[in-house]
């Protein structure tokens, strides 16, 4: 297959200086890149900010804030069979970006606005011949969020996983389909993780 993920946090600016961002490590992308390069597939990532090392042979895109990924995944999705979308993409940015550094005050209030949902854009665009994939960290039990999302985004599988995942070496995720079927998977590395679902991908078709 040829293969799409997204990994890492990103960054949306305030000033040139400051930023809102989260805390993924983009670990969990890194090790879906090694298991599909393993698996003998062609793999090109969109990374988010990272100091990571991504294995040989694949083709690496870096960008900094959402609107750059969403651009990137719309470019590179239609010559993909799979999407895999595990970066951790900011919900909110500013609506103003200042052209120099913020003085220091007694109080900073920052307007925000919604990123774009770059899954529910490429599930737009989805072919017959494609598939998707999301990830959802939810407080823990709220699973039924995922769902939700599955649901809404045109995803042909999601991982429901708990927000201890971010900027951990393990994960402890359930796997959920359109079809209700749910496959839990206990807490392990998220090198074993990324294996278990690179085979869970390929059988999609």
């Amino acid at each position: 297959m040829k293969i799409l993920i997204t990994a890492g946090p990103t960054r949306e600016p305030i000033d040139p200086v400051r930023y809102i961002g989260n805390r993924s490590s983009g670990l969990l992308g890194q090790a879906l890149c090694v298991a599909a390069i393993a698996a003998g597939h062609q793999v090109t990532a969109i990374l988010g900010p990272l100091h990571l090392a991504i294995a040989t042979g694949v083709h690496r895109t870096d960008i900094e804030t959402a609107e750059q990924m969403h651009a990137a995944v719309l470019s590179e999705f239609p010559k993909h069979d799979l999407l895999i979308m595990a970066a951790a993409v900011a919900d909110f940015r500013p609506v103003r970006v200042t052209d120099h550094k913020l003085a220091r005050t007694g109080k900073l209030l920052i307007e925000c606005e919604a990123t774009p949902d770059i899954l529910s854009a490429a599930g737009r665009i989805k072919q017959p011949h494609q598939r998707t994939i999301g990830f959802s960290l939810e407080s823990a039990g709220n699973i039924a969020r995922s769902r939700q999302k599955l649901v809404q985004k045109n995803l042909d599988l999601i991982v429901y996983n708990p927000l201890n995942t971010l900027n951990s070496a393990s994960i402890d995720a359930v796997l959920i389909w359109p079809d209700g079927r749910e496959e839990p998977l206990p807490a392990r590395s998220k090198a074993d993780f990324a294996t278990v679902l690179i085979g869970r991908a390929k059988a999609l078709w």
